[in-house]
């Protein structure tokens, strides 16, 4: 047996992918604790634990206004986190260096602890732009960020509806070793 197939956690990273389409039922309370704590167990620099969850329903309107905000109100096939019903935002203290580093590892973890229910997630980066842009402050109040803190990442979250394979790569051309 090889190394990897020993391991759940190395399994789930090879096996999980990004899911761009979900069915439209709610995750449980139980379902979001698990992935809330798995958020929050994420290292953090000097145990800062800065990193703040905003938990927000798939068809809450706040999503829809980023959405317009992003697209300037252009039509899209699907809005950014692909009418999942669930959508965690994760800001943190704008003035600490390490809160993008440690926003993107708790959403790994949540991505990860996602798979392990069977559930889908989509890791979300494209709405940045909107979130630090003129209307930062009115979206910070609407997602209850504490006093501070900036958007930094945001993972869709749901049963899937559909399924992709994971992507590969050319370790050759990723890797170097010294």
């Amino acid at each position: 047996m090889k190394q990897e197939e020993k391991c759940g956690v190395i399994q789930a990273i090879a096996e999980r992918s990004s899911t761009r389409g979900y069915t439209q039922q709610a995750l449980t309370e139980e379902e979001l604790n698990v992935l809330i704590r798995a958020g929050l167990q994420a290292p953090t620099a000097a145990n800062k634990q800065e990193v703040h969850i905003t938990v927000v329903s798939g068809t809450d309107p706040i999503l829809a206004e980023i959405h317009t905000a992003m697209t300037g109100g252009g039509q899209t096939p699907h809005n950014f986190y692909y009418e999942a019903p669930t959508v965690m935002i994760l800001s943190a203290d704008a003035g600490f260096k390490w809160s993008a580093l440690d926003a993107g590892i708790a959403v790994e973890n949540i991505a990860l602890a996602a798979h392990g229910l069977g559930l889908g997630s989509l890791i979300i980066g494209c709405i940045r732009d909107v979130m630090l842009g003129e209307k930062k402050e009115y979206f910070a109040q609407k997602l209850k960020f504490p006093e501070g803190y900036e958007f930094e990442i945001a993972v869709a979250l749901g049963h899937k509806g559909t399924s992709k394979e994971p992507h590969t790569f050319d370790e050759a051309n990723n890797v170097s070793r010294i």
